[in-house]
């Protein structure tokens, strides 16, 4: 979807206002292509409302295409400017994902810099049932739900249980960790240079191998084109 962080936003919190079901997918390479070879996953990926460019590959094979998407939109920045609109209009929010130790640290930091906003539910990702998760959704009604669990269980997760809440549901990764502390983002300069892949490398050499598909993604884009 062509759309900018600063667009994105009032939509998003206009539908929640409405109490209209909202589907987010924040797409970089690795979903684009692991949809490209799951039928069934790229089914679910077509049918969210907002698809947005977290990944600058994303971009690059817009401009490879010459239908240049505007600018990246990471999850991570709709997530943040999402809890403070839910903070200043004193909004429910639901998490699940990460590390048992992230959530307890989430908890913390939602309830000091982001007090006005009501924690309807917080679980980390290592359940095995998730019924109790879904029960506890239906009953606090949310206004919007988060799952940090990564692709695509994260996004099979929100497909499976959009009925439960009419709020807004979003995959968002490792923002959990971010938020917390327990990862470090990108300094700006990366962000603004679109190499915060590399910072990331560069502090966790064990993703390194995430990269091959970057090349992989962008040579299937020209073949496309």
């Amino acid at each position: 979807m062509k759309t900018t962080i600063s667009s994105i936003i009032p939509e998003l919190t206009d539908r929640i206002e409405a109490n209209q079901r909202t589907f987010v997918v924040t797409a970089n390479p690795e979903i684009v292509m692991y949809a490209n070879e799951h039928e069934k996953f790229l089914r679910i990926i077509q049918n969210a409302d907002y698809v947005v460019a977290d990944g600058i590959g994303i971009v690059i094979g817009s401009r490879l295409i010459k239908d240049p998407l505007p600018e990246r939109v990471t999850g991570y920045d709709i997530f943040e400017q999402l809890l403070t609109w839910g903070a200043a209009n004193h909004k429910k929010a639901f998490f699940l994902g990460a590390k048992p130790e992230v959530i307890a640290k989430l908890n913390q930091v939602i309830s000091t810099k982001f007090s006005g906003l009501e924690i309807a539910g917080a679980y980390d990702g290592y359940f095995k049932d998730e019924a109790p998760i879904v029960e506890a959704i239906k009953e606090s009604q949310p206004d919007m739900v988060f799952v940090a669990t990564g692709s695509p269980k994260q996004e099979e997760f929100i497909q499976r249980n959009l009925n439960t809440t009419n709020g807004l549901f979003m995959g968002i990764g490792g923002s959990f960790d971010v938020l917390t502390g327990s990862v470090k983002r990108a300094p700006k300069f990366w962000q603004n240079a679109h190499l915060e892949w590399l910072y990331r490398v560069i502090k966790e050499p064990a993703r390194i191998s995430r990269l091959a598909v970057l090349p992989k993604y962008l040579l299937k884009v020209r073949k496309q084109k």
